[in-house]
């Protein structure tokens, strides 16, 4: 536990440094399936974990999400608004931003964030104001929003893991929000699905983040389209 602690700070650490350059796309990544012009629009909006830090383009999540619900018949055309390094504080600063700049408003918001405070030892509840507002922001314009969340180091201490660990459950409760508990959970501890970074997934950890995820997406997408 404290070997998985200690590479979870240290991996964390890489999302605050701008990503290297991603490899040249691959062949799967270039052979998506066509999406029809009205498909509804999920917007990632997270750090690193969505960025697809140090993979070639199309093998991040928010690409290989959207390939596995059009593939199991969801159609839907997920935008990457994943930034890595990204705080709490700076997602809630670009929000606005970002929301704006769609050319489509998003059918439902993908949240993922919190890792970089974590990292940073920031106040859990700067943390939990953050994503409140977030939340709230995407409440005032009528956009259905998902949390995927992150669970602290146990090495941070007994008193921040427990004032952290409890924010996104209450704040999906709080905002009728879908929740996937720890976004990471079919990865952690499995260097084969890892970076050498032992936090960030590989193309075949995304894949694995994906078949762990799709089916609670897909059920807050539905739900997001029959409001």
């Amino acid at each position: 536990m404290r070997r998985l602690a200690l590479l979870l700070l240290a991996a964390l650490a890489a999302c605050s440094k701008p990503a290297p350059a991603p490899e040249a796309p691959t062949a799967r990544a270039s052979s998506a399936p066509a999406i029809p012009a009205d498909a509804s629009v999920i917007l990632a909006f997270g750090d690193s974990l969505y960025a697809g830090y140090r993979l070639a383009p199309g093998e991040g999540y928010p690409p290989r999400l959207e390939a596995a619900l059009n593939a199991s018949g969801v159609k839907v055309r997920v935008v990457n608004a994943g930034v890595s390094g990204d705080t709490t504080a700076a997602a809630r600063e670009r929000l606005a931003f970002t929301l704006d700049g769609q050319k489509v408003k998003p059918a439902l918001v993908l949240v993922g964030l919190g890792g970089n405070d974590m990292l940073r030892g920031l106040p859990p509840t700067e943390t939990r104001a953050n994503l409140d507002a977030i939340l709230t922001e995407l409440d005032r314009r009528h956009i259905p929003a998902m949390l995927t969340g992150m669970l602290a180091a146990p090495n941070l201490g007994k008193d921040y893991v427990s004032a952290f660990n409890p924010i996104y459950p209450a704040l999906a409760a709080k905002h009728k929000a879908p929740l996937v508990p720890f976004f990471l959970q079919a990865v952690i501890g499995n260097d084969k699905l890892l970076l050498d970074d032992h936090i960030h997934p590989t193309a075949q950890g995304v894949d694995k983040i994906v078949a762990a995820t799709k089916d609670d997406v897909a059920k807050a997408l539905k739900a997001a389209t029959a409001r």
